[in-house]
């Protein structure tokens, strides 16, 4: 199996929208299992605070001094590079504070010279940033805090 074979099976993935696809074939078994959605629905609680909060204490950690409300995680659905507008040129594509809708990039993550745009799933405002341009993310990595509207 090559990687223009494994690139169609993830294109198959997202064009019928699995979670998880196993192939195997002549003894080579590859299985892709997608991230689960962006946009789980979490509860910070915490004493209430009016400005950003310090940083995290670890990358992609959820900041513990948040506002009591619910907010919504936008987390990394593959392993990549994050980058937060699609050129160094260009404007961030959403900056703390900003309204967004259903369906909005937020960033873009780099894999395998491949650039994935990640959409927000829920119409709010964007509440925290929590991982820098151009810094590597993991699997699952919180990239976002929303607060929905």
């Amino acid at each position: 199996m090559n990687l223009k074979e494994i690139k169609e099976m993830i294109n198959l993935m997202n064009e019928n929208n699995l979670s998880e696809i196993e192939v195997e074939r002549n003894g080579l078994k590859i299985k892709l299992k997608r991230a689960p959605e962006p946009g789980r629905e979490i509860i910070v609680e915490g004493p209430q605070v009016a400005a950003k909060p310090a940083a995290p204490a670890e990358k992609g950690e959820a900041p513990k001094e948040a506002v009591e409300k619910k907010l919504v995680e936008v987390k990394a659905p593959l392993v990549g590079t994050f980058y937060r507008a699609p050129s160094p040129e260009s404007e961030p594509f959403v900056e703390i504070g900003q309204e967004i809708e259903v369906g909005q990039v937020v960033c873009i993550i780099e894999a395998m010279k491949l650039m994935n745009e990640i959409k927000s799933e829920v119409k709010g405002k964007v509440i925290d940033i929590l991982a820098e341009n151009a810094d590597p993310v993991e699997y699952g990595q919180i990239l976002f805090l929303i607060e929905p509207t």
